[in-house]
């Protein structure tokens, strides 16, 4: 491969962002309900996504308590996400990190941290995420 052509490549993924638009099937552990399953919907917004930062809606589906809509924001493979079950009595929403890694067959994956400061005095929890579908 020519010097340009390898320089080019580095240059454009490093400089335009991953594209994280998908379904992923879920497993989580969460401090206060234990394990879960789930699936989340994340779909890019190209209007708001400039460079090496994108911005995406998404929605986490937990079979037994319901669909938690939010938003996120990357910046690279890091990923900020906010989630709320429409749920006022519980306050069941909060805050994610995600960190994105691609596999060889070109899915990506995400290992979530989060943390809701309402529900139940406070609670944190850990997702892992496998895309199952671009």
């Amino acid at each position: 491969m020519n010097k340009f052509l390898f320089s080019f490549c580095l240059l454009t993924s490093s400089v335009f962002a991953n594209d994280f638009t998908g379904t992923y099937q879920c497993e989580g552990n969460d401090v206060s309900e234990g394990a879960y399953q789930g699936e989340v919907i994340m779909k890019k917004i190209p209007e708001f996504s400039k460079d090496n930062y994108a911005s995406y809606d998404f929605v986490l589906k937990v079979p037994g308590f319901g669909d938690y809509y939010g938003f996120a924001s990357a910046n690279g493979l890091d990923v900020a996400v906010y989630f709320a079950l429409d749920d006022r009595k519980n306050e069941d929403y909060g805050v994610g990190i995600a960190k994105f890694k691609q596999s060889e067959n070109q899915s990506w994956s995400f290992h979530k941290f989060y943390f809701e400061p309402g529900y139940k005095g406070g609670n944190t929890g850990f997702e892992d995420c496998i895309q199952v579908k671009k």
